[in-house]
């Protein structure tokens, strides 16, 4: 069908987005909307907008509106973006954790990947920790990788890479956790097992109320609250302090600032922010 899009179409889906997963969608993402929504409601029944933002509003499972937050989700990382992290778990992070870790053989280094996209971050995270920290046995860290897209999410998991994506990542770490693609797959590169094995991906809303069981050393949730007014982004940083631990850090994106929002993270450097002990 051919997508109109009125000026009230638009705001009733923008608010629906805003109310659902908190992003905002402002006037300048009109064509956006428009250009995403019309190719994903070509595969659907669907006959008219006003049809289709009905079903959102009676969808109870998620059938149309996971998928709908999946299309208009905007999606660009690579390996070891923005390296000044990496840089820091592997100079800071790590040789805390090691300390901690000599009085107390149980003790596991959490992290969250909040917004990890196709997978680049957290398999970056993995990589910095496993060359970091001498182990035996199975590694004593864990990654939590969530995402609002199942798209995105199933890609991550798959852990199927095209050469290109890797070309900041040293030839000797390439050939110590990936495989290179043959017949079908040549040119591309997968993830190994003792990447994967230290990774869970799972879908996961910012707007949701977090779990109990949440409880991490480091959260990275970078080039993710530029899509958040600064409302929604004070919410999401305040539930971010009651789930890190004592001493642990919140990495954003270095386009990003908490600037202008109240939160009780102590600034360390640019993006870098820290739960005081």
């Amino acid at each position: 069908m051919e997508l109109q899009l009125t000026d009230q179409d638009f705001q009733k889906l923008s608010d629906f987005v805003y109310q659902k997963a908190g992003i905002n969608l402002h006037d300048g993402k009109k064509d956006l909307l428009r250009a995403r929504l019309a190719k994903y409601l070509r595969n659907t029944d669907f006959t008219s907008i006003k049809e289709f933002y009905q079903a959102l509003l009676n969808d109870r499972t998620g059938e149309y509106t996971v998928p709908f937050l999946d299309c208009i989700s905007t999606n660009l990382t690579y390996f070891f973006r923005e390296p000044q992290h990496f840089d820091f778990l592997r100079e800071t992070v790590i040789p805390t954790f090691l300390e901690k870790a000599s009085t107390n053989n149980g003790a596991r280094l959490e992290i969250w990947s909040a917004g990890c996209s196709s997978g680049e971050e957290p398999y970056s995270i993995a990589i910095t920790l496993l060359q970091g920290i001498s182990y035996h046995g199975r590694p004593p860290v864990h990654i939590l990788a969530t995402d609002i897209s199942t798209r995105m999410l199933s890609h991550a998991a798959r852990g199927i890479y095209p050469a290109e994506k890797l070309g900041a990542i040293p030839s000797d770490l390439k050939r110590r956790y990936f495989k290179r693609g043959k017949n079908k797959w040549e040119g591309f590169f997968k993830v190994k097992p003792v990447l994967q094995e230290v990774v869970t991906f799972k879908r996961f809303n910012l707007m949701e109320p977090f779990p109990s069981s949440f409880s991490f050393d480091v959260i990275f949730c970078r080039n993710v609250m530029i899509y958040f007014d600064k409302q929604v982004q004070e919410k999401i940083v305040n539930k971010f302090w009651r789930v890190i631990k004592s001493g642990g850090y919140l990495f954003i994106g270095h386009s990003e600032s908490l600037t202008g929002i109240d939160h009780p993270f102590k600034y360390v450097k640019p993006s870098t922010y820290q739960k005081s002990t």
